[in-house]
């Protein structure tokens, strides 16, 4: 068996997506929107969303169509925005890494109003998604919210660029 340094899916250099690598450069937070109670609780890790001030503010995020967040169709989310330890998180969330038990085995969590709060998050966010049916932007589904609640904590948030963690 040999093994290889270069990844065995990339394409060649010539054939990448270059919106997807534009995409790559362009440094994101790290989240989970998490909805639902004790084992009826769904999360999936979201770094496509947008935060728009007003009265009331609002967000913005795009999320996979086939996501068991998605399917759960909730009303209400907790995003739990992550911080530097929480990279492990991410990926479980995201359904790239093992997490025996399922993700939210993975960190300590409460049962808040919007949803599942991550109890040592950078900030958890409150949001009453929009009752509209999301329209299909790009790959994804984009929800629509109102902020209803936001509690800031101490702590740097995760970002995510070129395929890796930061902070």
């Amino acid at each position: 068996m040999t093994i290889h340094d270069e990844h065995p899916f990339v394409p060649p250099e010539g054939e990448r997506d270059v919106l997807r690598r534009l995409r790559g450069r362009l440094p994101a937070a790290v989240t989970v929107w998490a909805a639902g109670v004790g084992r009826e609780r769904v999360g999936l890790t979201v770094s496509s969303f947008l935060l728009a001030a007003g009265d009331p503010a609002r967000v913005l995020a795009l999320v996979d169509e086939e996501s068991d967040l998605w399917d759960a169709r909730p009303e209400r989310v907790s995003v739990n925005v992550l911080g530097a330890d929480h990279a492990y998180l991410a990926d479980a969330f995201a359904g790239t890494a093992p997490a025996p038990g399922g993700p939210f085995t993975l960190g300590s969590w409460s049962d808040g109003p919007w949803g599942p709060r991550l109890d040592d998050a950078v900030a958890c966010v409150g949001v009453s998604l929009d009752d509209v049916e999301p329209g299909h932007e790009g790959w994804g589904l984009l929800l629509r919210g109102t902020v209803d609640d936001v509690e800031l904590r101490d702590g740097t948030a995760l970002t995510h660029v070129r395929g890796r963690y930061r902070t």
